[in-house]
């Protein structure tokens, strides 16, 4: 009896740890197990021409997935910041105060991975910021902070081989760079990303 229940036991171990689930059809008596395969294509080797073509595509899509989710986020902070400097309109001081806030909570959250970004990837993000709000990044830094720290600012920028004046051409240099976009958007990939960094900011708090 002793032995018996203890194969029985590893038996079960065995069974539970071996167990897939797995959708089904019945057809008649039988019922058989349903696996979906990804698709496998098999191509030839690309040209050199089109090769190089390939991998500068292939550096885009990976500079628009990693900086499109802060373009979302400027864009809904930018929101809320005019709507709350239209209610501070009349007072200077407070205005002033409430940009220096907004200013210090994002430096808090974003500038050391803003600050890791690649040249490529921060001409990438302009682009995507005036996609995104309607305005460039010169106009955003001069009506927040004024129209010296917009020069200065650019003046940087050109420093890096960009411009807070880039404007998105979604019908002409931009247009690889919209298809990519529109993928994400109808993936609402963004919503996973500014999920994603919500929950490190918060472990960081915590």
């Amino acid at each position: 009896m002793v032995l018996g229940g203890a194969n029985s036991a590893a038996a079960q171990t065995r069974t539970q740890r071996d167990t897939i689930l797995l959708g089904a059809v019945v057809e008649g008596h039988d019922t058989i197990p349903m696996i979906f395969l990804p698709d496998v294509y098999k191509t030839d080797k690309l040209p050199r021409r089109l090769a190089k073509a390939r991998r500068k595509y292939d550096r885009l899509c990976y500079n628009v997935y990693k900086v499109y989710p802060y373009a979302v986020i400027a864009a809904d902070v930018l929101k809320d910041v005019d709507v709350n400097l239209a209610k501070l309109e009349d007072d200077k001081k407070a205005r002033k105060a409430y940009l220096k806030s907004v200013e210090a909570e994002l430096n808090k959250r974003f500038k050391g991975e803003l600050e890791d970004l690649t040249i490529s990837q921060g001409q990438v993000l302009v682009k995507l910021i005036d996609r995104q709000t309607g305005k460039n990044c010169y106009s955003i830094v001069k009506e927040l902070k004024g129209g010296f720290s917009a020069v200065i600012w650019q003046s940087v920028a050109l420093l890096f081989s960009n411009s807070l004046k880039r404007e998105y051409d979604p019908q002409g240099d931009d247009k690889e760079m919209e298809g990519i976009v529109q993928e994400l958007e109808a993936a609402n990939y963004h919503h996973y990303r500014y999920q994603l960094q919500q929950n490190q900011l918060q472990a960081k708090r915590n």
